[in-house]
């Protein structure tokens, strides 16, 4: 069951990345904390069809983020629609690349990661952050990654990028905390969204298993409902952070 935030009902919530397997699942939790949702990722028809599974109030706005100029008119459409926007959650990314040697990634791989996971958060709050200054509140929930501050088989330029969105969270709660804006981050472990569970064998399935104290592995709603926490007024002291939604695994 959900956990219910009164604070956020009637609130709109912006959630990038909202066609995949985690942003999807959060759409849906903050929809149902009574708020207005914008469901974005830059495929439309996935995006469609995740509003569709939404009950409450969702609208899709395909735009590719990593663009200022598309980030700009997906805000004044949101605003347009939904009217000032209360909390982001920045969860667009991918490209966790092959694991390979760091001479063997291309400056092409290297830059598009980057680019998906960390310019894109950065674009975003560049475009937003105006209007909550100005209002004087607002939650900010990015996205990082376990492989941000322990080795696994990611690539390399996932990793650097998802230790810069730790970096940017921390630096940005420091500058925003004075206008009422908090800013934390989520650093999932393995989440079984449907896409990995198709693809992941079951010997490997059991070795990341194995290396999670609570028995199991995540899911989508296990982030989703850290999200709604973060973004309601029940972490109104909480800024700066980076949380490991991650069934126990150690992280130096």
């Amino acid at each position: 069951m959900t956990m219910r935030y009164p604070d956020l009902l009637g609130k709109v919530a912006v959630v990038t990345g909202g066609s995949g397997g985690i942003g999807s699942e959060t759409a849906r939790v903050l929809a149902a904390q009574g708020m207005g949702v914008v469901v974005n990722g830059r495929d439309s028809g996935a995006v469609d069809a995740v509003v569709k599974s939404v009950e409450g109030t969702a609208i899709g706005l395909a735009a590719d983020t990593t663009d200022f100029a598309a980030a700009e008119a997906m805000r004044m459409e949101t605003e347009r629609q939904l009217g000032p926007v209360d909390v982001l959650a920045i969860f667009a990314g991918g490209g966790t690349g092959r694991p390979r040697p760091i001479d063997e990634t291309s400056e092409e791989e290297w830059h598009a990661t980057l680019d998906a996971n960390l310019t894109s958060a950065f674009l975003v709050v560049k475009s937003f952050l105006p209007g909550m200054r100005e209002r004087g509140r607002g939650s900010v929930i990015t996205m990082s990654s376990l492989a941000a501050r322990t080795p696994t088989p990611a690539s390399a330029a996932y990793t650097a990028a998802k230790a810069g969105v730790v970096a940017l969270t921390r630096q940005l709660a420091h500058e925003l905390g004075p206008y009422g804006i908090r800013v934390n981050c989520v650093a999932p472990s393995t989440i079984m969204t449907d896409r990995l569970e198709g693809r992941m064998p079951e010997e490997f399935r059991n070795r990341v298993l194995a290396e999670h104290p609570l028995g199991r592995l995540g899911t989508p709603l296990d982030v989703a409902e850290v999200t709604a926490f973060l973004a309601s007024d029940a972490s109104s002291w909480l800024t700066g952070l980076t949380i490991d939604v991650a069934g126990g695994r150690w992280t130096p």
